[in-house]
């Protein structure tokens, strides 16, 4: 009996050696994993050693415990992370530190009573703790502000979302019609599971909106931009040409640090992505890019020397030269804890996430607008657009308060989704096309608009001609597109108050310098040069052009078709182009800007592309002589007589009125030294409008 008994404990002893060898193996391989940042694979390393381990060893088990919290703390697995740091604190193995993390796991657990009595066994060690303050102050408003709500709603997009990670979108287009976002699905390149997240590394994925306004199912962006690395957060350059985005790299023997990398755009298709170097520091992280609205600054987050503390928001200049300093946003943005995740409206207000300052809970999203001093003051925006958990990565559907963003919100898994939102706001705005007159779009087109409240801007035109612009109630704007080849055009808008968005449609077509340019809609008596009534709307508008382009000269010449003799239709056609002069001329254009020229038939037309989308039978370059005419059906040679039966104007000069009776310029460009001191004075480009 005794020696069974022995034999007994021989075999326990030796099974508790064997259980404690396990788990030190357990243990090492977890360090390992959480020495390159591999939180998941830590975990569950972490995870068998903790079962292994005796009871009686409540250190040993108190200590992995605490690893256990913090690997699952990391990726985001609350209710985990919850039981292992209070395991930790059962095993006394914790600091001071970790009851603030585990009142941040509880904020975002919803439990804000909890959560406040670690904040405040903090405070009575560390009583200044910025983190336990805000801590605090969150956990005891938070509740009165979820009470309260905001103007915001929120709708989970199942068509954009997986079973795993779906996170940081980001619209692009001209109409805002295509969504790039990060996500961890099966369809992501790779084979292999992350040993940070337990999942696939994330790609950029894209869906885009169809012609009924549904978005497609997302499909792997094209060309050689995903990878089996890690690729998300991305956002693009003004002419969105350019994709910044987040790159992270696998190395087996060292962490991973986070970059920034671009890529460009061929058609549909972006290229493989290339580093951007930020600065020579290889240990830290640089993430989540945005470009400000003037496109002059890259915003990103990083944990370089020199912030606040955790992760901060950084900017540094984008030049033609390459890239400037760094600078750190300093406060009020940065804190102790995390600033992620910076974006822009296009109305230049800035949206960061944060778990340092007072919020819901995780990560709340928080706007910095710039005061009449130049400072930022910061703006929580409530529930529900802010939650108890992660809350990030927005992007807006142009100047208005919509569009989407990231949450974790109730993901018992912690796994990121994208939502859409939308706050009602009365947006008032111009949207305007800039076009060749009887042709197409000029992307190339500039854009300057001045209002009288100090208003002094230089509008992007996008590559089907248009911009669009916020503008102020009670404001009157004048608009000026300008490309070079062509003469200028000019607007002018008086926004009114309204009850309701509102939105102002321009167009500013913009007369060739070079070819012909065709006055649509003149009208003259049957067989006579006698201008009719209805002609005078088109008339109007070239009084404007002219007056808007004060140094132009023109030949205005008017065209018959090949029917009648060619000395009739000579004498007809000079009489119709003085006709057209002697209006000018009496709504004031100076008469020596103006020579008249009958053609009769001697210069048919010439098709121009853009005629040939009217009349495809009908070829660019075409000549309407009557040869080509008298060759086609019947309807169609009456087509072709209507189209030389025209009055068009060519630029003759660009230099009337410049210069004095010696040949001396009237207006000498000012030194560029005064120049420069004048645009500085006034924060922008100097318009004159005269």
């Amino acid at each position: 009996m005794i020696k069974s008994k022995s034999y007994i404990a021989i075999i326990f002893l030796f099974t508790l050696l064997l259980m404690s060898c396990g788990a030190e193996r357990n243990i090492k391989k977890g360090d390992r994993f959480l020495s390159l940042g591999e939180y998941n694979d830590a975990a569950e390393q972490y995870k068998k050693a903790y079962q292994l381990l005796p009871p009686k060893e409540k250190a040993q088990r108190g200590k992995v415990a605490l690893k256990m919290a913090q690997c699952y703390d990391k990726i985001n697995q609350q209710q985990r992370a919850i039981s292992a740091y209070r395991n930790a604190i059962r095993y006394k193995q914790v600091s001071i530190d970790d009851h603030l993390a585990l009142g941040q796991q509880l904020m975002k657990n919803g439990n804000y009573k909890e959560a406040a009595e670690e904040f405040q066994m903090v405070l009575d060690s560390i009583p200044n703790n910025e983190l336990a303050l805000n801590g605090l102050s969150a956990a005891k408003n938070a509740p009165r502000i979820k009470e309260q709500g905001s103007r915001y709603t929120v709708k989970r997009m199942d068509v954009f979302n997986s079973r795993r990670d779906d996170y940081s979108p980001m619209l692009a287009g001209d109409g805002f019609d295509h969504l790039y976002f990060t996500s961890t699905r099966n369809e992501a390149l790779g084979d292999e599971l992350s040993g940070i997240t337990g999942m696939k590394n994330g790609d950029i994925f894209v869906s885009e909106k169809d012609d009924k306004g549904k978005w497609t199912k997302p499909e792997a962006a094209v060309g050689g931009l995903n990878t089996s690395y890690d690729e998300g957060a991305c956002c693009f350059s003004t002419d969105q040409l350019e994709m910044y985005l987040t790159q992270c790299t696998s190395d087996p023997s060292a962490p991973r640090y986070a970059q920034i990398v671009t890529s460009n755009r061929s058609d549909a298709a972006w290229s493989k992505a290339s580093e951007l170097k930020i600065s020579n520091d290889t240990l830290s992280s640089y993430a989540h890019p945005a470009i400000s609205p003037d496109g002059q600054w890259l915003y990103f987050t990083s944990d370089m020397p020199g912030g606040k503390g955790g992760l901060d928001i950084w900017r540094i200049r984008l030049t033609a030269t390459g890239l400037g300093g760094v600078e750190n946003l300093g406060e009020p943005i940065n804190t102790a804890g995390d600033e992620e995740f910076p974006t822009f409206r296009p109305n230049g207000d800035l949206y960061f996430s944060s778990n340092g300052h007072p919020g819901l809970g995780g990560l709340d999203i928080f706007i910095a607008k710039v005061n009449n001093k130049g400072h930022y003051e910061l703006e929580h925006p409530g529930y529900p657009l802010n939650s108890q958990g992660d809350d990030f990565g927005m992007t807006f559907e142009g100047p208005h308060n919509r569009g989407f963003f990231s949450s974790n919100r109730g993901d018992g898994r912690g796994w990121d989704h994208i939502y859409a939102f939308e706050n009602p706001e009365i947006v008032n705005t111009i949207k305007g096309w800039v076009y060749e007159i009887d042709g197409y779009e000029l992307p190339a087109a500039q854009v300057y608009m001045v209002g009288n409240d100090g208003t002094n801007m230089k509008l992007r035109v996008k590559g089907d001609g248009s911009f669009t612009q916020v503008v102020k109630p009670g404001v009157d704007y004048i608009l000026l597109a300008t490309c070079k080849g062509f003469l200028n055009h000019k607007e002018e808008v008086k926004v009114m108050p309204s009850e309701a968005s509102e939105e102002t449609v321009l167009q500013f077509p913009l007369a060739s310098i070079t070819a012909p340019v065709l006055i649509d809609n003149i009208f003259y008596d049957f067989d006579k040069a006698t201008l009719r009534p209805e002609s005078q709307k088109a008339l109007d508008e070239l009084v404007k052009l002219l007056n808007e382009n004060p140094n132009v000269t023109i030949e205005l010449s008017a065209h018959c078709d090949y029917k009648g003799s060619a000395e009739y239709n000579k004498h007809l056609s000079q009489q119709r182009a003085e006709s057209v002069v002697a209006y000018l001329i009496d709504k004031g254009i100076a008469k020596d800007r103006l020579t008249p020229k009958g053609y009769g038939k001697e210069s048919p037309k010439t098709i121009r592309k853009k005629t040939t989308e009217k009349y495809p039978w009908l070829k660019e370059g075409d000549i309407l002589t009557e040869e080509f005419i008298k060759k086609q059906d019947k309807d169609k040679q009456e087509i072709c007589n209507q189209l030389n039966r025209r009055t068009e104007f060519i630029v003759l000069r660009t230099t009337y009125g410049m210069f004095d009776e010696k040949g001396n310029l009237k207006n000498p460009p000012k030194p560029k030294k005064q120049e420069q001191e004048k645009k500085d004075d006034e924060g922008g480009v100097t318009i004159s409008f005269d």
